[in-house]
């Protein structure tokens, strides 16, 4: 099922990232003054993702995303060019008004469950050792953004032999997290 293409990080075997990593710099896609964001931790529940919003390399299925520490992330390069996506989103994408390349996802609201933590995209790194992805989310959405709806079970498959784990929501840590939160929320825990 190789000829099923998920995200070029992942299409000929995931990498496995080191325990000893500690951050790296990603760059939008801009050859000139490109827009420069220094994450000073290892990522966490990295993944590909179906999803419509995330930002997807040009003819990947899937993007891939994963989460850092609000704090450890910091624009170091060319900030003028970044703008919000779409402000009404829960997560606020911070995208390359010149090449589109979406740099981090900011969520404001403070009572979401996973505030405190920005979203990236480690491809956009040169640097080795971020953690890999562990799973697939919201495969079913691909079909949304035009994927053949007859070839869902090969891309289950692929995602499968790949080690990614396909799921038509978050992993079942990242919806015990966003339970745990909610019934902290009500009380009930």
């Amino acid at each position: 099922m190789s000829d099923i293409r998920i995200h070029p990080a992942v299409d000929s075997g995931v990498r496995a990232g080191s325990n000893s990593f500690d951050g790296g710099t990603l760059h939008c896609h801009c050859s000139d003054t490109p827009v420069e964001v220094t994450v000073k931790a290892q990522c966490a529940h990295n993944h590909v993702c179906g999803c419509t919003k995330c930002w997807k390399p040009e003819g990947a299925l899937f993007s891939m995303v994963a989460v850092v520490p609000r704090e450890s992330l910091s624009v170091t390069a060319n900030e003028d060019k970044l703008e919000v996506v779409d402000t009404s989103a829960a997560i606020q994408r911070h995208a390359c008004k010149e090449c589109g390349v979406h740099m981090f996802g900011r969520i404001e609201n403070t009572d979401h469950p996973f505030h405190g933590l920005d979203f990236i995209h480690t491809e956009l790194s040169d640097d080795t050792g971020w953690a890999s992805p562990e799973f697939a989310a919201f495969v079913s959405s691909i079909i949304e953004s035009g994927a053949d709806p007859d070839n869902m079970d090969k891309v289950r498959g692929r995602l499968k032999e790949l080690c990614l784990e396909p799921y038509d929501c978050l992993s079942p840590p990242l919806m015990d997290a966003i339970a745990i939160h909610t019934a902290k929320a009500k009380g009930v825990l």
